[in-house]
């Protein structure tokens, strides 16, 4: 799953939770759902933010050389 699908199904949990209309087993796998979906999107931006400094130290070394 990715990013926008994990939040995406995210948002619609926060959403039914929101509303309060639930009975209380729905409402705590909901839950339970939301933070398997948590994980997720935090897994995808913390490998993202691994990704992005990794280029940016080579935009670095690349700069250093240039000077």
């Amino acid at each position: 799953m990715n990013y926008e699908e994990a939040s995406k199904e995210l948002e619609q949990i926060v959403n039914k939770l929101e509303n309060g209309n639930l009975p209380m087993d729905e409402a705590l796998k909901l839950f339970e759902r939301g933070e398997e979906l948590a994980k997720i999107c935090f897994n995808h931006l913390d490998n993202a933010k691994g990704k992005l400094t990794v280029i940016k130290a080579e935009l670095n070394k690349l700069t250093e050389t240039d000077e």
